[in-house]
């Protein structure tokens, strides 16, 4: 008998939650506010670059969410936000300068819903012919540094970002540490909080440190106050410039590799095969681009950021990613929800992010030990070596007045290293002894 649509959702209350199980309801609004804050920093901070309203970023990221939510069946965990692949064809296209809204957004937003489109149309291919085009192009070896890479390129967004001060950078290594305590040293719902009681934490001590003792920037807190508790965005209809669209649909490669890399990683993750809703995966991600640009937001993607979170908790219900995008889109329309996030201090978002995009990381040399991936072969060595250091650098490629950036480029490029080197069999097991050995 085939499986319903959607699944029942069994109650589970203590260890690993899988993906067709669910939490009680605090527990799963508790969880949905930590991917809540978990997918805000970059949903925001994309936005931004491109002069996008954030909070039109932020609604559009949970109707997106839902949007995936309901393609998927509700079987595939995860939550859309605001793209960083978009950025850069973004500013071209629009030729936008920096600071402020984007006085040519709306030529940008046609390009936005043109990608969304082809992007549709490549799931519907992928649900009619199956993916198993995809595991050959794809390889536990491949996704892993995929997903390695995803985490390493995010870095310098937290990294190199150094504080105005030394008690800044300081205050970002309060808040990892106060993280890492709360992963350790706690049980329970509190454990599984980690991200938000560490951030708590951590924005307490900023407090008492630059408020009382006036050691760094206080923290403002009029913006809170004066804040209005609900108000609309500013909505902007696309208008569709073939030049632009000729820029921006060339992403929708690059949003189908970062897709399919993370569906990998959630794989890994759950132990469950998930490769079977791809092509609903990338439908729903499509459409929710499509909705997100008519609207005026950025498009979107399934976030890394919560697949990190996913892997600390050890939680994969999907029912917490559609309680996270209803939370998302009533924040959505308050101002003093914007007011409230702006209020976290930066360096304490920077630790916070620290331990994020390293969990990233870390998911995929996950996939290579879950998969036993042989290092002791050159192919896997020099795909590894070489694609790790492609995206961690972010070594772009430009055709024309496309770029692709190094999450695109690592992608492919690992993909591209599996098919020229691929397996070809006859060679011994140890040739990566003499690879090392050339080293020395």
């Amino acid at each position: 008998m085939a499986d319903a649509y959607f699944p029942k959702w069994r109650l589970n209350t203590g260890g690993v939650v899988a993906p067709d199980e669910r939490l009680p309801p605090a527990q799963t609004l508790a969880m949905g506010l930590q991917h809540v804050v978990a997918m805000f920093g970059s949903t925001v901070f994309a936005p931004l670059l491109m002069g996008f309203s954030p909070n039109i970023a932020i609604l559009m990221s949970g109707v997106g969410t839902l949007i995936f939510f309901l393609v998927v069946g509700g079987r595939v965990p995860s939550y859309l936000g605001s793209s960083f692949s978009f950025i850069g064809v973004v500013i071209a296209a629009s030729g936008y300068s920096g600071g402020g809204m984007n006085p040519n957004i709306a030529v940008a937003l046609g390009g936005i819903v043109a990608c969304g489109v082809v992007y549709a149309a490549i799931g519907l291919i992928v649900m009619g012919i199956g993916t198993r085009w995809i595991e050959r192009l794809m390889p536990p070896v491949v996704t892993g540094s995929v997903v390695a890479v995803i985490g390493l390129n995010l870095a310098p967004i937290a990294i190199k970002s150094h504080g105005a001060s030394n008690f800044e950078d300081w205050m970002a290594v309060v808040t990892f540490l106060a993280v890492g305590l709360v992963a350790v040293y706690t049980r329970g719902m509190v454990q599984r909080l980690l991200i938000l009681v560490g951030l708590v934490i951590a924005s307490v001590v900023y407090a008492i440190l630059a408020n009382g003792l006036g050691l760094g920037t206080p923290m403002n807190f009029s913006d809170l106050a004066g804040a209005a508790w609900f108000g609309l965005p500013n909505f902007t209809a696309p208008v569709f410039n073939p030049r632009a669209m000729t820029l921006i649909v060339p992403v929708v490669v690059i949003l189908v590799a970062e897709n399919l890399g993370h569906i990998k990683a959630v794989t890994a993750m759950t132990g469950q095969n998930l490769d079977r809703y791809m092509g609903r995966a990338f439908l729903g991600d499509g459409l929710a681009t499509i909705v997100s640009g008519a609207a005026g937001g950025t498009g979107v993607t399934t976030y890394a950021e919560n697949i990190g979170v996913m892997a600390a908790t050890k939680i994969y219900s999907t029912l917490i990613f559609a309680t996270a995008a209803v939370v998302a889109i009533v924040l959505g329309f308050s101002p003093k929800f914007g007011a409230l996030i702006h209020l976290i201090p930066a360096p304490v978002l920077r630790g916070v992010a620290i331990v994020i995009f390293g969990l990233i990381a870390v998911s995929g040399a996950r996939i290579w030990v879950d998969n036993k991936v042989d290092f002791s072969e050159s192919r896997n060595l020099i795909i590894v070596a070489i694609t790790l250091m492609l995206g961690t650098a972010d070594f772009t490629l430009k055709f024309g007045g496309f770029a692709l950036g190094g999450i695109g480029t690592a992608t492919f490029g690992a993909i591209l290293l599996y098919a020229l080197l691929g397996p070809k069999g006859g060679e011994p097991a140890r040739q990566s002894d003499r690879l090392l050995d050339a080293l020395e």
